[in-house]
C-alpha cells in the first residue's frame, strides 16, 4: 500500500495504547462527523433498488449545485481506479505534488504519466489531472482557470475532496462539458470515510461508461440511506463550513506559536513547515495524536483539525511544551 494517513495501526504498534486512546490528525477527515441518526433495516438487508440510487444522484446533484449527470461509487478511490479504462493508455499529467495514487494507479495500467508543477505544463496529455484544493499544501485554482485548460487536453479530471467548504472553487456546475470530469469525496466533509461514498459527475457518455464498469450495485444501502439524508442538510453543511473556517485559524495560531509555518492547506487539513517533522510526530505521538509527514518533504508536517475541545485542549498541551 502506498503511504496514506490513517495509518493509525502503524503509529500503535510503534508508541503503544488503545485505538480509543489515539486522536487521529494524519488524514482531512472531519472529527465531528454528520449525526448519522437511525438507518432502517431495509437499507441494510435489501439491494439497492435504482430508484433508489437514482434518489442519492439528485441529492448529489443539489448538494454539489450542478445538473450534470452523477454517479456514486464506493468512495473518491474507486473512481480513481476506474480512470485508466475510459480511454486507451497515453500521456497522464498530474499536477503536483499531490495526492499518490493518481500516479500509481495510471502507471500500473501502462499510462506514461509525468507530475508537473504548473497548470500550463499539462497541456498536450491525453489526461490530465488537478486536485483542487490540493493535497497537502492546499494550492487551489480557480474555475476559468481550470476551464481554460479543457481544450488543451484530451481529458481534464479535477478532483474536488476538499472542496465542499469552498464550493466556490467547484467546477461542479460546468462539469457536463465533453472532456471534464469532477470527483467528489463524501466522507471528509461529512466524516463518515468508513461509509465509502463518493461522486463522479461529468458528461453523459463518460458517466455512462463509469456505471457499466462500476456494476449494478455500487454502493451500499446504507450508503444511499445516510447519503441522501447528509447531502440535503443544507443547515448542517453551512454550519460545519463555517466552524472549519474559525478551526483553521485556531489550529493556526497554534501553530505559529509553535514556531512553525504555515505551508498551506484546506479547511479540513494544515500542512506546516517545521524544522524536523519526524521529531515533531514522534512528540504528538508519544501523547497518542497521530500526524501525517512526507518522505519527499522532510520537514513538512500536516494536521487535520480537531474535534472536541477535549482533543483542542490535548493537542494545544502538547504544543506548548
Amino acid at each position: 500500500m502506498r503511504e496514506h494517513g490513517g495509518n493509525l495501526d502503524q503509529a500503535r504498534q510503534r508508541f503503544g495504547g488503545r485505538a480509543e486512546d489515539w486522536i487521529d490528525l494524519s488524514t482531512g477527515i472531519n472529527r465531528l462527523p454528520y449525526p448519522v441518526g437511525e438507518v432502517s433495516l431495509h437499507a441494510w438487508s435489501a439491494l439497492p433498488s435504482r430508484a433508489e440510487i437514482e434518489a442519492l444522484h439528485r441529492a448529489a446533484q443539489q448538494a454539489y449545485r450542478t445538473g450534470a449527470p452523477v454517479v456514486a461509487m464506493g468512495g473518491a478511490q474507486a473512481a480513481i481506479q476506474l480512470l485508466p479504462q475510459l480511454a486507451p493508455p497515453g500521456r497522464a499529467r498530474i499536477l503536483g505534488p499531490t495526492y499518490n495514487e493518481y500516479a500509481g494507479v495510471l502507471s500500473a495500467a501502462g499510462w506514461d504519466v509525468q507530475e508537473v508543477e504548473n497548470l500550463d505544463a499539462l497541456a498536450g496529455a491525453d489526461l490530465a489531472v488537478v486536485v483542487n484544493p490540493n493535497n497537502p499544501d492546499g494550492r487551489h485554482h480557480m474555475p476559468r482557470d481550470l476551464l481554460a485548460m479543457l481544450p488543451r487536453v484530451g481529458r481534464l479530471v479535477i478532483d474536488e475532496s476538499f472542496a465542499d467548504a469552498v464550493p466556490q472553487l467547484s467546477l461542479a456546475p460546468e462539469a457536463d462539458r465533453p472532456g471534464l470530469l469532477i470527483l467528489r469525496s463524501f466522507g471528509k466533509f461529512y466524516g463518515l470515510a468508513g461509509l465509502r461514498l463518493g461522486f463522479v459527475i461529468g458528461n453523459a457518455a463518460d458517466i455512462a461508461r463509469l456505471a457499466a464498469m462500476s456494476g449494478p450495485w455500487p454502493v451500499s444501502g446504507a450508503a444511499i440511506a445516510i447519503g441522501c439524508r447528509a447531502l440535503h442538510d443544507q443547515a448542517w453543511a453551512e454550519a460545519t463550513s463555517a466552524r472549519l473556517a474559525r478551526d483553521c485559524g485556531r489550529l493556526d495560531d497554534m501553530a505559529r506559536a509553535r514556531g512553525w509555518r504555515l505551508v498551506g492547506g484546506t479547511p479540513l487539513f494544515r500542512s506546516y513547515e517545521t524544522p524536523d517533522a519526524r521529531a515533531a510526530q514522534e512528540k504528538l505521538a508519544r501523547r497518542q495524536i497521530w500526524s501525517r509527514v512526507f518522505a519527499q518533504k522532510p520537514t513538512w508536517l500536516r494536521l487535520g483539525l480537531p474535534g472536541s475541545e477535549a482533543e483542542w485542549a490535548r493537542l494545544g498541551e502538547v504544543l506548548a511544551r
